[in-house]
């Protein structure tokens, strides 16, 4: 399942030349990844209130062509793998004008425990909920 989020790039994305800086879209992957938790029922305020956090352990992102001011942009995100430990997604970052593919890239998370900072395994209230959106 796709989840899709449509973002106006704002003017402090930018650099000097109104460019979209590149790590902007590690924060737009971020933007993805939270509607798709709130597509699946879960929201990170439930996660954290249960004791458990999401960091990312790997990032990786391909640019193809940039975004500039203005440019309202739609963000494509696949969950790709899932297990009680681990998740790990996949991105499009598209020019909504013209469908200009501009980003790929990829995340993986960890469920951590907020307590111990350790990984830990996800309670079935939540994995279920997030197969069910693999399926």
């Amino acid at each position: 399942m796709v989840t899709t989020v449509r973002h106006k790039v704002n003017f402090y994305d930018t650099d000097a030349m109104a460019v979209v800086h590149h790590s902007n879209y590690i924060r737009w992957f971020e933007i993805g990844r939270v509607e798709f938790l709130r597509e699946a029922g879960i929201t990170l305020n439930q996660l954290m209130d249960d004791g458990y956090v999401f960091p990312i352990t790997e990032v990786s992102a391909k640019y193809v062509n940039s975004a500039k001011f203005d440019d309202e942009l739609i963000i494509e995100t696949t969950p790709e793998a899932l297990t009680k430990a681990k998740m790990a997604f996949t991105y499009r970052i598209l020019r909504a004008s013209d469908d200009t593919l501009l980003v790929t890239g990829r995340t993986q998370n960890v469920f951590t425990s907020m307590e111990t900072g350790k990984i830990t395994r996800l309670p079935d209230a939540y994995y279920n909920k997030l197969k069910a959106m693999l399926d």
